[in-house]
């Protein structure tokens, strides 16, 4: 089957990265680490304009009701700019397990305007909310359904962007299959992988063209030219995957669940490959943290087990096959 996007799909894409490239995002994201989150906000606002916040949301709350593709296109592109937030939970999760509440529609219109930041706790795949003290509305989504809670006790992580949050139930939910929304989300952070990956092999690429050793561009190096090469290869295999679980999602396919968990695998080894060569690559510059290199190589990490660990989705797999 051959897939590629259409020229709308790119024009999305292309407005999200022009939009971002402006909006100063590593700024706003070392803000958010120190609990300035108006930078930040200041950027959410960018991609409610630019109609992120909506892909998710039904058309009959004024949201798009976009398909799963157009979620892979835009989470690439804020994985890209490493865009700060619960940006998986309130653009592709909780828009979905609010289309089945009854209380849903006001939460829903204002997810999709832009106005309201949620996120989600999905034990067991990912027990803790990202961001459960600044976000308007905090969700579980587990097998008893979907419930409405609050931040709990704080958790590090090794991105200090992702503030996580033990999250306790503060009444009563409905009982819902929250499946279709979880492989939602596992997607998502799939798409986010890969942007992020492709920033860091964009960046790599750039600095070994201008960084000299031994009078030469060290990227005219062989070592260098194949290691980069490799997480070029290893970015390209993953993305189809991605884009394959997509689709699979959107046709309802009794697949979709392994085909999300192998998207997540993939990428997320992609990802990770290209966060060690780009390191390598910068040398001791690539290890301050003054250096904005380390914004991405610290969220793909934090990122490689969000939304369930590659062990739990290698499992999924395996348990499919």
């Amino acid at each position: 089957m051959k897939f590629d996007l259409d020229t709308q799909q790119r024009d999305f894409a292309a407005s999200i990265d022009a939009a971002l490239s402006a909006a100063d995002v590593p700024a706003a994201a070392r803000a958010w680490a120190e609990g300035d989150h108006q930078p930040g906000l200041a950027v959410w606002s960018t991609l409610a304009e630019l109609g992120v916040t909506a892909l998710a949301v039904s058309e009959k709350y004024d949201g798009i009701g976009a398909h799963p593709v157009d979620l892979v296109v835009a989470l690439e592109g804020l994985g890209k700019w490493a865009v700060p937030g619960p940006v998986v939970e309130s653009v592709a999760v909780a828009p979905l397990l609010l289309s089945s509440h009854e209380d849903g529609a006001e939460p829903s219109t204002r997810l999709a305007s832009g106005e309201l930041i949620a996120t989600v706790a999905a034990p067991p795949i990912t027990p803790r909310a990202l961001d459960a003290d600044i976000a308007g509305l905090v969700l579980i989504a587990d097998d008893i359904g979907v419930r409405e809670a609050q931040a709990g006790t704080q958790h590090e992580s090794i991105d200090a962007t992702r503030r996580v949050f033990d999250v306790i139930p503060t009444g009563g939910g409905i009982s819902l299959d929250t499946s279709y929304a979880i492989n939602h989300g596992v997607l998502a952070i799939s798409a986010q992988l890969i942007g992020a990956g492709q920033a860091l092999l964009d960046r790599a690429v750039e600095y070994a063209k201008q960084r000299s050793q031994f009078g030469r561009p060290i990227g005219s190096y062989q070592a260098v030219k194949h290691k980069l090469a490799d997480v070029h290869i290893a970015l390209e295999l993953a993305r189809p995957l991605v884009y394959g679980a997509a689709l699979s999602i959107a046709d309802e396919s009794p697949t979709a669940a392994r085909d999300v968990s192998a998207a997540k695998v993939a990428a997320g080894k992609a990802a990770y490959l290209a966060a060690r060569s780009s390191l390598q690559t910068h040398g001791a510059i690539g290890f301050t943290a003054e250096y904005d290199l380390s914004l991405w190589i610290l969220k793909v990490r934090a990122l490689m087990s969000a939304w369930g660990t590659p062990e739990w989705h290698r499992a999924r797999v395996l348990e499919a096959l």
